[in-house]
């Protein structure tokens, strides 16, 4: 592993906050930080620049919460305030792992967390600091998937890891239908066209009009963000090339 080397250099990382509620399925699983902080600190000592976009549904869903009557632009910066609390959950597990951290909200709270300010994180990932941004874009009806692709292009990343609890994109769910079958390949269209939820639409057509990959994984594989980050051939790959690679 010594002589290997990195095929990114600078990552953007997303998690949903079902991710961090392990098998609760609600609020934050301390033994899902500590892990996901060790597989972080992981490939921060090969040099790799490390940015987060956390989700908040493990403690607040702004979408489910319209749908029963509340005001969608309310509920959602109800949702933001939640990825405001799983960050800061997962910066004091980075840094008891050792890993410098820095988190960014796009709502101002500052006892919490500075102000999202591009160029400052640009220069937090150069001193190898891990940035977490929290608080969506800032606005309502913009999901988190959306902030990170919008993230991920002002950091100059390389390549988006979306953390799932599964092996990557099928064709049907997986856990619905057992014969359903793991793309290695997608393209943006066919993701659009298939309505496969790999990210919502918005955030994929950034992604698309930017040349941004996308890497969909089991976030529960062991050294799974190394794997990743190594270049072995782990989950789907959202790109503009190939459509519709099946594994066998």
């Amino acid at each position: 592993m010594a002589s290997e080397k990195p095929k990114y250099k600078r990552i953007l990382l997303k998690l949903s906050g079902e991710a961090l509620a392990g098998k609760a399925g609600y609020g934050i699983d301390t033994d899902i930080l500590a892990e996901i902080s060790r597989d972080v600190k992981e490939i921060r000592e090969l040099g790799v620049e490390v940015c987060i976009v956390l989700g908040g549904g493990n403690i607040f869903r702004g979408l489910a919460a319209a749908a029963h009557g509340m005001d969608r632009s309310q509920a959602d910066y109800m949702g933001m305030l939640a990825t405001v609390m799983n960050s800061l959950a997962l910066q004091d597990a980075l840094e008891r792992a050792g890993v410098f951290t820095r988190v960014q909200s796009a709502i101002e709270i500052q006892e919490l967390a500075e102000p999202y300010i591009r160029r400052r994180a640009v220069r937090h990932l150069e001193k190898k600091r891990v940035v977490i941004f929290a608080g969506g874009t800032g606005n309502p009806y913009f999901s988190t998937d959306t902030a990170a692709s919008l993230r991920a292009m002002e950091m100059d990343a390389e390549v988006i890891l979306k953390a799932t609890k599964v092996d990557g994109v099928y064709d049907a769910d997986p856990v619905k239908h057992k014969d359903a079958k793991l793309f290695t390949q997608l393209s943006y269209i066919e993701v659009l066209q298939k309505n496969l939820k790999v990210m919502d639409s918005t955030a994929i057509s950034l992604c698309m009009d930017n040349e941004l990959p996308i890497i969909v994984f089991n976030l529960n594989r062991p050294h799974g963000i190394l794997d990743v980050v190594m270049g072995k051939p782990v989950g789907t790959l959202v790109t503009t090339g190939q459509k519709g690679a099946r594994s066998e």
